[in-house]
């Protein structure tokens, strides 16, 4: 079992919280960077949120 799953096994009935981790995590990688890697922060945060099952679908509202 590959750490992904161990991670994705722990987190199952959590992805509000995990997503505002990823939230909070990018904010602080965005505060201590000054915004220089901002588009690259988004795409990380928007691929995890696709891996823990809370992806940003048709009917999720567009994120800040």
């Amino acid at each position: 079992m590959s750490a992904l799953d161990k991670i994705k096994k722990m987190l199952k009935g959590h992805e509000d919280q995990a997503s505002k981790g990823t939230d909070k995590a990018g904010d602080m990688i965005d505060g201590r960077t000054q915004g220089k890697y901002g588009k690259h922060v988004d795409t990380g945060q928007e691929k995890l949120r696709q891996q823990f099952g809370k992806g940003q679908g048709p009917d999720s509202p567009p994120r800040p």
